[in-house]
C-alpha cells in the first residue's frame, strides 16, 4: 500500500512506527550505547530511530536508500571521500561556493583535479562523462538558477566506476528525481526546504546502487559525520509539511519574480518559470514546479543592493533558503563569491502573503 502513495502523502504517512500501541511518531533517543545483544550497539556504526525514519522519508521520495549527515557539507564530503588520488572533477560554473571551496582544497594538496563547465553546455557534460571520476551538477544552479539537460547528461556513457551527483537540494524530490533518470547519487541539504524552519543542520544522500550505498554508509561511519538525534526529529517533523510549503511558497515566487522583472529599480530577474529565462524550456519539460527560488540584479550596483537588504522589514537578510520565512542576501558579498554579478540578490521565497512580500520589496526598492 504505501508504495502506491502519492508523493504527498508519502511525506505523511512514512517513517512511522506502526505496531499497536506506540507513538505515532518516532521519539527522540538520545543515547549514544545500547545493551548488546540487539540490533543496536553504539549509535555512530548502527544508526539511530530518528535517522532511520528520516532516511527511509526522503529514499522513499527518491526511489532509492538514503543516509543522513550531520550538514549538507558532510554528505558532499562523503561523495568525495570516494576519489582516488589524481581523480578528475567536473563541476559547474556556478556552484555552491561549499563544494567549490571544498574541490579546490583538495585540489591544492594534489588529491584531484578540477574541471569546471557551463551548467547549460550539455555537449561539454557529455564529453567529460566518458573519462570523469566525478561529475557533480546542480540544477537549477546556485545562485543563478540555470537548469542543466540532467536526462541528456544522465543518459551519457560514463567512465566504469564514475559517480555521477546532483544535487537537488533547489528543486526538492517534489519536483524533480534525479536517480529515476540515470544519476547515482541525489544529495539533499536538509537543513533547507527538508527542515524548513531554520533550525537545523542535515543533509542526505540517496542512491540506488548497493555498494555506493555501502560505501557512502562507511564513510559516515569512519568520519563521524553523524545526525544529532534532536536534527534528525526536527528534519521528520519538518519534511512532512514540505509538499504544502513548497506549494504555497513556489505559487508566490512565480507571481514575485513577474512583479519584480517589471520593476523599473530592477534590471535582470532569474527565475526558471519565466520565459524570458535561458532554460525556461527545459525547466517545463523536466522539473513539476520552478521551485522558491530568485535571483535579480538591483539597478545601482553592489551599494543599492546592499541598501535594499538594509530595507527590507518582513523579508529577512540572512543566508540560507528553503524555509518558512523568506530571507535574502547579496551572493557577492560571500567570500568566494565575488564573480557574481556585484547586485545580484539571491531571494528564498517563504510561505508569507504574497501582496506583504510586494510590499516589503516596494519599499526596499523605492
Amino acid at each position: 500500500m504505501m508504495s502506491k502513495l502519492s508523493l504527498q502523502s508519502w511525506l505523511v504517512a512514512a517513517g512511522r512506527p506502526r505496531e499497536p500501541g506506540s507513538a505515532l511518531n518516532v521519539p527522540i533517543v538520545p543515547a549514544s550505547n545500547f545493551d548488546l545483544g540487539g540490533k543496536r550497539i553504539y549509535t555512530r556504526d548502527t544508526g539511530s530511530p530518528g535517522w532511520e525514519a528520516l532516511e527511509e522519508i526522503i529514499g522513499g521520495l527518491e526511489g532509492g536508500e538514503a543516509i543522513s549527515y550531520s550538514s549538507g557539507m558532510a554528505a558532499v564530503a562523503a561523495v568525495f571521500d570516494q576519489l582516488v588520488v589524481g581523480a578528475r572533477v567536473v563541476l559547474p560554473e556556478d556552484c555552491y561556493h561549499g563544494v567549490s571551496e571544498l574541490a579546490r582544497s583538495g585540489e591544492r594538496k594534489g588529491q584531484w583535479q578540477v574541471q569546471r563547465l557551463s551548467v547549460d553546455d550539455t555537449a561539454a557534460w557529455i564529453a567529460a562523462a566518458g573519462d570523469a571520476d566525478l561529475l557533480w551538477l546542480e540544477s537549477p544552479s546556485n545562485p543563478l538558477l540555470t537548469v542543466a539537460d540532467l536526462k541528456a547528461i544522465c543518459s551519457a556513457p560514463r567512465k566504469e566506476g564514475a559517480i555521477l551527483v546532483v544535487d537537488n537540494t533547489f528543486a526538492t524530490s517534489l519536483n524533480q528525481r534525479p536517480l529515476e533518470i540515470g544519476a547515482d547519487i541525489s544529495m539533499h541539504s536538509a537543513t533547507k526546504f527538508i527542515g524548513g524552519h531554520s533550525d537545523l543542520l542535515a543533509g542526505l544522500l540517496v542512491t540506488n546502487k548497493p555498494d555506493l550505498l555501502v560505501r557512502i554508509r562507511k564513510s559516515r561511519t569512519v568520519g563521524g559525520a553523524t545526525p544529532g538525534v534532536l536534527e534528525a526529529f526536527l528534519a521528520v517533523r519538518g519534511v512532512r509539511t514540505m509538499a504544502l510549503r513548497l506549494e504555497r511558497a513556489q505559487e508566490t515566487a512565480g507571481r514575485l519574480a513577474n512583479w519584480l522583472a517589471a520593476h523599473e529599480a530592477v534590471e535582470l530577474v532569474r527565475y526558471p518559470g519565466l520565459e524570458s529565462h535561458p532554460t525556461h524550456a527545459l525547466a517545463a519539460a523536466q522539473l513539476d514546479g520552478f521551485g522558491t527560488m530568485i535571483s535579480f540584479d538591483v539597478a545601482g550596483g553592489a551599494e543599492a543592493a546592499d541598501a535594499v537588504c538594509r530595507r527590507v522589514k518582513l523579508i529577512r537578510h540572512a543566508t540560507s533558503l528553503g524555509s518558512v520565512e523568506s530571507t535574502m542576501e547579496r551572493r557577492g558579498a560571500v567570500p568566494g563569491q565575488e564573480h557574481l554579478p556585484p547586485s545580484l540578490l539571491r531571494l528564498s521565497v517563504g510561505i508569507e502573503s504574497y501582496w506583504d512580500l510586494c510590499a516589503d520589496l516596494e519599499q526596499a526598492l523605492s
